[in-house]
C-alpha cells in the first residue's frame, strides 16, 4: 500500500466529513487507506464516520489522549508505505496526494514534507515552513519582530523566510497540520513524543527528522486549505502554551537556556501591546452568490439565511460581486474541491469571504480569518 492518511479528530464532527470527502477524492488511481482517530468526541463524530464512510478505519478512543498519542495510535494501525499526518480542519485538493508521492519519491535525502498552507479566505499561513525555534528565533516571532525586516536572516528564521511561499526547498520545520513522511522513519524515531507540550509537537518530530541526517521540505505546488480552530486565538493562554512549548523543546535537545525566560517576558510585553485595543473584524455580507447547478440548494440557503442568495453554474460569474463584500459558497457537486481553493487562493484580496457546501451534505462550512474558529450553517 502506497499511502496512509491519518486523521485525528475531536469534536469538530462538519469539518472532518469535508476532510474525509475531500482526502477520499484526492486518493482515486492511489492504492491508499484512511484512518480516523477520534478522541472521544462529545458530538456525533462517529456516528457519521460510521453512516457516511463505513469503509474507512475508525478508531474511537474512549478518552482524549492528546495529539501525539492519538496520531501514534493511527500510524501504528497504517499499512501505507508512507503516512499523511492531517489535521481534520483541512481540505486538500484532488491532486494533492499524487502530486506529494512523486515530489517525495523523487527525494534522496528526504524526511517529511509539508505543503502551502491557507486559510479560509485564502491567505498564506507562514507556519506552513519554519527554522529551529532557538530562543532568539522564538523571541522574533513572539515579539513580532520577523514583520520588521522579514529580508533580514537575523529576523526571518522562525517561518523561514529566506523561502517565498511559492517555492519548494529545504526548511527545518514543519507544521502537525500536514506532514507526510514514511511509515518507517515515523516509527523508527519514535513518533510523536507524547510527553510534548502543545505547539511542541511537530517541532520535535521535524528535528527528530534532521538529527538522522535527512532534510525536511516545503511542498509549494500544492494548497490546502486549514480552518485552524480555536487553537490559533491568540491570548494569555497562547503565550504560555508558547513559551511551554519552547521550553520543552530546548529541555530535550540543548542546554538549559537562561536567556529564555528574559527574552520570552520581552516578546510577551510586545505582544501585549501589539494585541491591545485590537479590534477583532466583524464580516456581514451583503450579498450570498451560490456557485451551483441545484436550484433547491439555492432556495434551501435562501430559507435558512433569509436572505435573497444569487445562484450562477459558472465561477468567473463571481467576479461582478468583487469587492461588494459577497460571500461565496460552493457546492461540491458542482465545483471540485481543487478549483474551490484555487479561486479562494486568487481572490483573496478581492473583498470576499467562502463557504463550502460538501457534496452530499446539507450544510456549508468555512472561516473568515486565521484567526476565526470557523462557521457551521446547516439547513
Amino acid at each position: 500500500m502506497q499511502l496512509s492518511v491519518i486523521i485525528l479528530n475531536y469534536n469538530v464532527r462538519y469539518f472532518l466529513e469535508q476532510c474525509v470527502l475531500s482526502v477520499q477524492q484526492a486518493l482515486s488511481g492511489i492504492e491508499a487507506e484512511i484512518i480516523v482517530i477520534d478522541n472521544n468526541s462529545p458530538d456525533d463524530s462517529c456516528a457519521m464516520m460510521k453512516s457516511r464512510f463505513p469503509e474507512v478505519k475508525l478508531i474511537e478512543n474512549r478518552e482524549n489522549t492528546g495529539f501525539p498519542k492519538g496520531n501514534n495510535i493511527g500510524v501504528d494501525a497504517a499499512n501505507g508505505e508512507y503516512i499523511c499526518i492531517l489535521n481534520p480542519d483541512t481540505v486538500v485538493a484532488e491532486d494533492t496526494f499524487s502530486k506529494i508521492l512523486s515530489f517525495a519519491n523523487a527525494q534522496k535525502d528526504f524526511g517529511i514534507s509539508g505543503v502551502k498552507l491557507v486559510d479560509g479566505r485564502g491567505c498564506f499561513l507562514p507556519e506552513s515552513k519554519r527554522g529551529v525555534p532557538t530562543p532568539w528565533v522564538a523571541f522574533t516571532k513572539i515579539g513580532g519582530l520577523y514583520k520588521l525586516l522579514p529580508r533580514k536572516e537575523i529576523f526571518n528564521r522562525y517561518y523561514a523566510q529566506h523561502l517565498g511561499e511559492n517555492q519548494n526547498g529545504k526548511v527545518d520545520i514543519l507544521v502537525g497540520a500536514f506532514m507526510f513522511m514514511k511509515r518507517d522513519l515515523y516509527l523508527e524515531i519514535g513518533g510523536f513524543d507524547e510527553d510534548c507540550f502543545m505547539y511542541s509537537d511537530d517541532i520535535d518530530l521535524s528535528y527528530m527528522v534532521l538529527k538522522k541526517g535527512l532534510r525536511n521540505y516545503y511542498f509549494a505546488d500544492s494548497s490546502v486549505i486549514h480552518y485552524k480552530g480555536e487553537s490559533t486565538v491568540k491570548d494569555g493562554a497562547y503565550m504560555k502554551r508558547f513559551r511551554e512549548a519552547m521550553q520543552f523543546f530546548y529541555n530535550k535537545h540543548f542546554r538549559r537556556s537562561p536567556q529564555f525566560d528574559v527574552l520570552m517576558k520581552i516578546g510577551a510585553f510586545f505582544f501585549a501591546v501589539a494585541k491591545k485595543n485590537k479590534a477583532v473584524p466583524v464580516y456581514s455580507p451583503q450579498h450570498y452568490v451560490l456557485v451551483s447547478k441545484n436550484d433547491n440548494l439555492s432556495r434551501a440557503l435562501k430559507d435558512k439565511l433569509g436572505s435573497t442568495v444569487t445562484r450562477t453554474e459558472q465561477l468567473s460569474n463571481v467576479l461582478s460581486f468583487k469587492n461588494k463584500k459577497a460571500e461565496v459558497m460552493f457546492d461540491n457537486e458542482c465545483v471540485s474541491f481543487k478549483e474551490i481553493i484555487t479561486f479562494i487562493e486568487s481572490h483573496k484580496n478581492d473583498g470576499f469571504t467562502f463557504k463550502i457546501r460538501p457534496a452530499g451534505t446539507r450544510f456549508v462550512v468555512g472561516s473568515n480569518s486565521s484567526n476565526d474558529r470557523g462557521e457551521v450553517i446547516t439547513f
